[in-house]
């Protein structure tokens, strides 16, 4: 792609490519072997952290690979590139009664990024991981051979490629097996809630019930307040004759400020409003689905909010027997070290198993938190919180991450070994070299 370069290509994190060459993917695709190597899948730049970059090799720009080549609009599967980005599936599946059965809080990833990465949802309880729902994938390696790989053809490598993190092959196609909507509509409720042993009690039972649950921590509430917040929980909504909620305009954040506006003083107001904002009626409501499982998409751009040195963020998951200790530690260690997280979520993955070799879900609570990248004062806080997560048992997210040492790589993936014998040997990333060295 002539007209793009390599600091065009970054991560949402701040990150930024440095001296990689920059190939659409039919360009890799019909000569693998002209261009720079080792390569890497490009999508939409989403992933937090380092896993989507390559520094020195080549980025593949999978943006070309955006058709939908089939679409059956009775059983709901769809065959497509997968450079086809998640709100672009949402514009003709929600109309034609399918949705996703498994979507992050964006929509603005690609489906090839949805599977490197085994992204999950709200739902993780109820429909597991999205790899689970993808019922065949094309690859092609560095060799220049294609491969279709499904859970009964070349089963090993399709399970490495599913949360693979890009390293097994270029994902050319996808078939993904949509779920049924009667509407663009979610019977939402809202639940306050002023201690972490009162979101056990909730997630419990709205597990059994709804089929979305997540929960907002104030990160910043401490002595009588500390672990409130706010449960959310949803249900597709039936049918009804009554207009429809509409989604809400999209704004732009309009530039990077040169210092992080993220600090104690504003999210301490912005928590306040938050949850003041927030229906105090648990009673059901309806809303468009995009607020519920998008808020943060209306504004474009607002990783900008964090100041030029980007954001570092933290997702880890523990299991449950140990969960409320150390989310309670994680949490107070984030007020000592006087770090402010803007967005702090906590959730209960369930038991449905992921089919990745390296997928990051496993049944526990899990924990998001994100801060502007401060340097030193920041790295030290995450790694105290890498240390806690070990501790109770629990695994650091690869594609959240930005600095974690291989120690931590190798005690939330111990067995990486396994998948890295089917990584092609053409591909690799900065995360992969990094948690690696050595």
């Amino acid at each position: 792609m002539s007209s793009s370069s390599a600091g065009d290509y970054r991560s949402w994190g701040g990150l930024v490519a440095r001296g990689s060459e920059i190939v659409s993917a039919q360009d890799w695709l019909d000569g693998p072997g002209r261009h720079r190597s080792p390569a890497l899948a490009y999508g939409n730049g989403r992933s937090y952290g380092d896993s989507c970059l390559n520094d020195g090799g080549a980025l593949i720009d999978t943006r070309d690979l955006a058709d939908i080549h089939v679409f059956d609009r009775e059983s709901g599967l769809l065959t497509c590139g997968a450079g086809l980005r998640l709100d672009r599936l949402l514009e003709f599946a929600v109309p034609a009664g399918w949705f996703p059965p498994v979507t992050p809080g964006t929509s603005l990833v690609t489906i090839g990024g949805a599977i490197a990465n085994d992204v999950h949802g709200k739902n993780h309880h109820a429909a597991g991981t999205f790899g689970s729902h993808v019922r065949a994938l094309e690859l092609m390696r560095s060799d220049g051979k294609r491969q279709i790989c499904a859970p009964d053809l070349n089963a090993e490598l399709f399970t490495a490629t599913i949360g693979g993190l890009g390293l097994t092959g270029l994902i050319t196609q996808v078939t993904l097996q949509l779920m049924p909507i009667a509407s663009a509509q979610m019977l939402q409720e809202v639940l306050h809630f002023d201690s972490l042993n009162r979101f056990f009690e909730i997630a419990a039972e709205s597990d059994a019930s709804h089929d979305y649950t997540v929960a907002w921590i104030d990160s910043l509430a401490d002595g009588r307040n500390f672990g409130r917040g706010v449960f959310f929980r949803a249900n597709h909504a039936p049918v009804s004759l009554d207009p429809p909620p509409r989604a809400a305009r999209t704004l732009p954040f309009p530039l990077t400020p040169p210092f992080p506006l993220i600090n104690r003083a504003t999210l301490s107001a912005f928590n306040w409003l938050y949850r003041n904002s927030q229906p105090s009626s648990p009673e059901a409501h309806r809303i468009h689905y995009r607020p519920f499982f998008y808020p943060l998409d209306r504004i474009r751009d607002w990783n900008r909010a964090y100041g030029p040195k980007g954001l570092r963020q933290f997702q880890c998951v523990v299991p449950l027997d140990d969960a409320r200790e150390a989310v309670t530690d994680m949490l107070r260690r984030t007020l000592v070290a006087g770090e402010a997280s803007f967005l702090t979520v906590l959730k209960i993955f369930g038991a449905k198993s992921s089919p990745g070799l390296m997928s990051f879900p496993m049944p526990g609570a899990t924990l998001t938190l994100d801060f502007p990248n401060r340097g030193e004062r920041t790295a030290r806080l995450l790694a105290e919180l890498d240390r806690i997560t070990l501790a109770a048992g629990g695994r650091v997210n690869p594609y959240k991450d930005a600095r974690m040492p291989p120690a931590t790589f190798e005690g939330s993936f111990p067995h990486w070994r396994d998948f890295a014998r089917h990584i092609d040997p053409g591909f690799s990333s900065d995360f992969w070299r990094r948690v690696t060295a050595g």
